[in-house]
């Protein structure tokens, strides 16, 4: 994982329970422990499902991975995170939810926040009729010379 996860304070778990409340969504035992990872300790951080399960896995916490992608899934369905993919096949999820560009760096596969102050986007290509734009991800890559 790209940052120390927060332990399951009371803090950590009244910042989760603040945040599934936020977006309608029930505070189970294993939504409060993954919650508490994410936004327990007000940082915003980028992980993979495999990375959220290895920090639960280190705060004691009993949940399966197959719990973690359906629990990040359902986070991304209630507005709560953004799904970032890189590769086709590596999704990372973003607390942060405004709009900002990314650096993936490809020797450690991490991903991170980029400046967006010099980040211009001066069109975009016609969305075909019966469709609109609902976002556009800028990934920069990064290779280590």
């Amino acid at each position: 994982m790209d940052d120390d996860l927060s332990q399951m304070t009371p803090a950590a778990l009244g910042a989760a329970t603040a945040w599934l409340d936020g977006a309608g969504l029930r505070p189970t035992r294993q939504r409060l422990s993954l919650a508490a990872l994410l936004v327990g300790d007000g940082e915003n951080r980028h992980v993979t499902a495999e990375s959220l399960f290895t920090a639960a896995q280190t705060a004691g916490e009993q949940v399966s991975l197959a719990t973690v992608y359906n629990t990040l899934r359902a986070f991304c369905a209630a507005g709560l995170l953004t799904e970032i993919t890189v590769d086709g096949a590596r999704s990372y999820f973003d607390t942060r939810m405004d709009d900002h560009p990314h650096f993936y760096w490809e020797d450690s596969h991490a991903l991170t926040d980029a400046p967006a102050e010099d980040l211009r986007i001066l069109g975009l290509p016609r969305a075909p009729a019966g469709t609109e734009v609902s976002r556009v991800d800028v990934v920069i890559r990064l290779r280590r010379v």
